[in-house]
């Protein structure tokens, strides 16, 4: 009996976000999202000590949309979740689907052992990726 193939995180992120500097408006923020066709906004570090921060939809509905505050007038450094969870390309979809479940996690940044951003993770590519 051999045993099942091992299925790595690269093997099903993908490329759809945005990197964006904390210091801009939600309004340009939105307008980035639309040019770039991309659901996520990671926010770039300011310097090496620094960490990534994370903007989705639904950080901009609940701390925007819903207090009716004006995009204009929100920075996005104001709204993200920082620092965030992120995973390695090599780690294996079974324990990235454990870290999520552990942590309340829907998506995570993929980044590599320089540190630098490869893609994003999120519960679909673990569950339709069709390689579990």
């Amino acid at each position: 009996m051999s045993s099942p193939p091992i299925v790595r995180i690269r093997d099903v992120m993908h490329s759809d976000y945005s990197l964006v500097d904390g210091l801009i408006t939600v309004a340009d923020a939105l307008q980035v999202m639309q040019k770039q066709q991309s659901r996520v906004l990671i926010v770039r570090k300011r310097d090496d000590d620094d960490e990534y921060g994370l903007v989705l939809p639904t950080d901009i509905a609940k701390q925007v949309m819903a207090p009716n505050r004006a995009p204009e007038r929100v920075n996005v450094y104001e709204i993200m979740s920082k620092p965030v969870i992120s995973v390695p390309p090599t780690m294996q979809l079974r324990y990235c689907a454990r870290l999520f479940q552990r942590f309340g996690l829907s998506l995570a940044p993929v980044i590599d052992a320089s540190g630098k951003i490869v893609g994003i993770v999120s519960h679909d590519e673990l569950v339709l990726s069709g390689l579990y």
